[in-house]
């Protein structure tokens, strides 16, 4: 891996390699509904998309902690079902994967999404391959925030500096768990956060596609 910067590249999941907006938001509609709240319109559901369900439930539609946590049950009723799987890995994704795979780096999937059901996904996509690991939360809700998972994914690299690793996502939390764990961070504006989310947490770099995307990781 001589003359190469990053050693150790993470890849959030949603926004960033896969589009999941109709999965997430109509398994966020259909908890919503549970709890006696109807919302017919799924692009009002659009920020659920990359934080942490819990804290969503409670930011957007001011559910107490505990219905909070309730709704995300409901959330994977559907999302187990049929919400998983009504996703689509964004065009040139696949070929930027395989390129970067034959530079020798390690890629890694870093996720607040359940590593189970993330697990589910990168096989259902055929990608599971290319990923050294796929770390993301806990069913039971514990280590949700993207600093968290990022920091558990350092602890199995004790022979990698932070130095050589960047994180890449579309959303501030993303970036903002790269920062807190001394990583670079790339944010990809097609994702669901939009570049002045992502300039404000302070991403070190910004693409707008996949295809910008893998030239600046093969230039690294």
């Amino acid at each position: 891996m001589i003359g190469l910067k990053y050693q150790v590249i993470l890849f959030d999941l949603d926004g960033t390699l896969t589009d999941p907006k109709i999965g997430i938001t109509k398994s966020v509609q259909y908890a919503l509904r549970k709890c006696n709240i109807i919302e017919p319109d799924l692009d009002r559901l659009i920020p659920f998309i990359g934080p942490p369900l819990t804290e969503s439930f409670q930011e957007f539609y001011s559910l107490s902690p505990a219905a909070a946590q309730a709704a995300v049950g409901y959330y994977r009723e559907y999302f187990v079902q049929a919400g998983m799987y009504e996703n689509a890995v964004y065009p040139g994704v696949e070929t930027m994967l395989t390129r970067l795979a034959a530079t020798g780096r390690d890629l890694i999937i870093a996720t607040s999404k359940p590593t189970v059901f993330s697990e589910q996904i990168i096989a259902h996509f055929g990608l599971g391959h290319f990923f050294k690991a796929i770390v993301g939360s806990h069913l039971d809700g514990s280590r949700i925030h993207k600093a968290e998972v990022i920091a558990c994914i350092l602890s199995q690299l004790p022979q990698v500096e932070p130095a050589d690793v960047i994180m890449i996502g579309d959303r501030k939390h993303d970036i903002s768990g790269a920062r807190s764990n001394g990583l670079a961070a790339i944010g990809v504006s097609y994702g669901y956060g939009g570049p002045a989310e992502l300039r404000q947490a302070g991403a070190d770099y910004l693409v707008a596609s996949v295809t910008e995307l893998e030239q600046l990781l093969l230039s690294l």
